[in-house]
C-alpha cells in the first residue's frame, strides 16, 4: 500500500483502488442491453449481445468535517489547513522528513523542490488536498489554491 493510499484509507475513502480517479475496466459494473429487433439487414439472431459498462459512483467524503472532528479531539493544536506535518499527525501517519519525502516522490514532486523542505512541504500540502478532492473528497476551493 502506498503512502497516499494510507491517507485515503484513514479518511474513509474505502479501498484506495475503488477511490482511484481513473477507473479500470475491472472496476466497472456490467450492464446488459437488449439487442435491437432483427431486420432484413440486421446481424443474425445468434449474434452476441452488446455489453456496456457504466462507472460506479464514488461516495463523497467530507474531508474538512473529518479533520475538524479529529482536531477537536486532539490535545495538540494542529494547523492541518496549512501544514502537511500537522495534517499527517492528525491522521496518525508518520510525518517525519523521510516519510514526507517518500510521499512527495509518490505524488510526483518536482526534483527542484525536493532539496528545500519548506518548498516541498508547501507543494505536498496542496497536492495531497488536491488529490483528496480528485478522489471524491469534499475539499473547499480556498484550500486548493
Amino acid at each position: 500500500m502506498g503512502f497516499f493510499d494510507k491517507i485515503l484509507d484513514t479518511l474513509g475513502f474505502g479501498s484506495a483502488k475503488a477511490a482511484a480517479p481513473a477507473q479500470k475496466t475491472s472496476d466497472l459494473e456490467p450492464i446488459f442491453v437488449e439487442p435491437p429487433k432483427p431486420s432484413a439487414s440486421a446481424a443474425p439472431a445468434d449474434a452476441p449481445v452488446l455489453k456496456v459498462e457504466a462507472p460506479k459512483a464514488v461516495a463523497v467524503v467530507d474531508v474538512v468535517a473529518q479533520l475538524e472532528a479529529r482536531a477537536a479531539k486532539n490535545a495538540q493544536k494542529l494547523n492541518w489547513r496549512t501544514s502537511i506535518v500537522d495534517l499527517l499527525k492528525l491522521l496518525d501517519i508518520d510525518s517525519s522528513l523521510g516519510a514526507r519525502k517518500e510521499l512527495a516522490k509518490e505524488l510526483g514532486c518536482p526534483e527542484d523542490l525536493m532539496g528545500d523542505s519548506a518548498k516541498m512541504n508547501m507543494w505536498l500540502h496542496k497536492t495531497v488536498l488536491a488529490r483528496l478532492a480528485e478522489n471524491g473528497g469534499n475539499v473547499p476551493a480556498d484550500l486548493l489554491d
